[in-house]
């Protein structure tokens, strides 16, 4: 019997960790998040960082940073604080990033943006993820 609900608990654990996965042949359309997030108030850092996200950002990241055809969501638990660091969003934003989660193929550096404007977006992208639960 111990054995029995031992195997359980794996598969449901299997199950979970499975489903929280993005699946790399999954449609750009089902990886971007169109509607259903709560736009928190915006004040300080993370409104400063709504007016950058806007003129940078916005035509492959989406709206409120829910994803295009052109990127993904930054409002997904695959960015959370503990897997992509604030150190992951400015090498991004310097240096471009190699295709790695997604099948949007490679984002390209964002010329013209200072570290500073920078910490505004993550601070914008981070108040974000805090309203929908990803901490």
């Amino acid at each position: 019997m111990r054995w029995i609900v031992i195997v359980c608990c794996l598969v449901i654990g299997a199950g979970v960790y499975l489903s929280t996965q993005p699946d790399e042949h999954a449609s750009h359309d089902a990886m971007a998040v169109s509607a259903g997030i709560t736009i928190p108030d915006l004040a300080g850092d993370a409104a400063r960082g709504l007016d950058v996200f806007a003129a940078n950002c916005v035509s492959c990241h989406g709206a409120h940073a829910t994803g295009t055809d052109s990127g993904p969501s930054l409002v997904h638990i695959i960015y959370e604080p503990s897997h992509h660091g604030d150190g992951a969003f400015y090498a991004a934003v310097r240096n471009g990033v190699r295709q790695h989660h997604w099948p949007f193929g490679d984002m390209p550096p964002v010329p013209g943006v200072t570290d500073e404007e920078t910490g505004f977006v993550i601070a914008y992208i981070r108040t974000l993820q805090r309203a929908n639960g990803i901490n």
